[in-house]
């Protein structure tokens, strides 16, 4: 439990660094005086037109992407004494990450409007999209189920899920990606988002979940520390 503020403090951090970022990239395509950010997102093509410039400003913003995935990835395998603290403080890293992410940018632009705002969430490998609220529910998930785990090391009753769960776990999280991705080629194509596939998020989260309380409750031999 010694690390959990210090991964916090670190999330919260980060979280400003990518919030600075966004802000910069709104200046330059969205800029408040002409609205701030709003759908319909430039198309591909619309990019390829505005020039080489535009076009490498997209493929550092894809790797900017990655490297943020890499780095709460890494934040956990260092805060982590096994395989489960590992990926306990990964979870409360990302969880805590995209949630101040959001409040910075409340501070710093005034948005998002309310939590039911439209977001572009991530471009790898497609673009996905949904109300503000729907990431945030995932991260609060996530917070509330690393610093579980946590505190269960901490008592020497680790939560050890085997591979029956991890596959669970995995098909809920695919469940959940999927419903963000649902309406990619819609906002490829120049269009705007209108409709989110809350039956099939709900869906996912539910299972994982599910899966967790499980664990919680019944215990299960899986993989060693």
């Amino acid at each position: 439990m010694k690390k959990v503020p210090v991964v916090i403090v670190w999330a919260v951090a980060f979280a400003f660094v990518e919030s600075a970022v966004v802000e910069y990239l709104r200046a330059i395509y969205s800029p408040l005086e002409k609205g701030g950010f709003q759908f319909p997102v430039l198309t591909l093509q619309q990019i390829n037109a505005m020039g080489p410039d535009h076009v490498r400003r997209l493929m550092i913003e894809l790797g900017r992407e990655m490297a943020t995935l890499v780095m709460l990835g890494t934040v956990g395998v260092v805060a982590g004494t096994n395989r489960r603290e590992a990926w306990a403080h990964f979870m409360i890293a990302f969880g805590v990450w995209d949630i101040f992410y959001y409040l910075w940018l409340k501070l710093f632009i005034d948005w998002p409007e309310s939590l039911m705002t439209w977001d572009l969430l991530f471009l790898v490998p497609v673009p996905w999209t949904s109300p503000v609220i729907a990431p945030v529910i995932i991260s609060v998930a996530l917070v509330a189920a690393g610093l579980t785990v946590i505190y269960f090391e901490s008592r020497a009753t680790p939560v050890v899920a085997g591979w029956g769960e991890w596959a669970t776990f995995t098909a809920g999280g695919a469940m959940v990606i999927i419903s963000f991705c649902w309406d990619y080629e819609n906002i490829m194509s120049g269009g705007t988002p209108s409709h989110f596939h809350w039956p099939l998020f709900f869906g996912g989260l539910s299972i994982a979940l599910a899966t967790f309380v499980r664990l919680l409750l019944h215990g299960s031999r899986g993989w060693p520390g």
